[in-house]
């Protein structure tokens, strides 16, 4: 990933029509903050995926797979294998969904909570540098402009 004195040297790029482009700035800026996130994720065993599945199971409200994957914007086998994955090594487990008997819902084990509480920091941490440059009230700003792409008529 390049630093910012890097991209700095190539104005020419800058200044380019992507320079206006909204989504080609949403995809760099989520470009870096993914990359900032993993790699502060890294160090307990988690990517930003499979941070964001954990998180999901920690809280009250049981996802199902299928759940997980529209929430996310994940193609359901992906979802598959983050789950293996976290099971695996015991952050969460599936549990029979008590509204519909054919699915199941992901919940976090005990373990998986204790991990979120640390890699949550992490995480944060990671945000914070990577948002270091704008102000509380921008970072306010961009998080109600972002919620209403992500979640269009709410």
């Amino acid at each position: 990933m390049p630093k910012a004195a890097d991209v700095a040297a190539t104005p020419g790029l800058r200044s380019s029509a992507l320079s206006d482009d909204l989504s080609f700035l949403l995809a760099r800026a989520n470009a870096i903050a993914l990359a900032a996130g993993n790699a502060a994720l890294s160090e307990h065993g988690l990517k930003a995926r499979s941070y964001s599945v954990l998180v999901l199971a920690s809280g009250d409200a049981r996802p199902s797979q299928r759940e997980l994957a529209e929430f996310l914007r994940l193609d359901p086998s992906q979802v598959v294998s983050l789950v293996d994955e976290l099971q695996s090594r015991r952050l969460v487990e599936r549990q029979p969904d008590p509204a519909d008997r054919r699915a199941n819902v992901v919940v976090a084990t005990a373990a998986g909570r204790a991990l979120v509480a640390a890699a949550g920091e992490a995480a944060r941490a990671a945000e914070e540098r990577v948002h270091a440059d704008l102000s509380t009230d921008d970072r306010e700003t961009l998080a109600r402009l972002l919620r209403a792409l992500a979640f269009p008529g709410e």
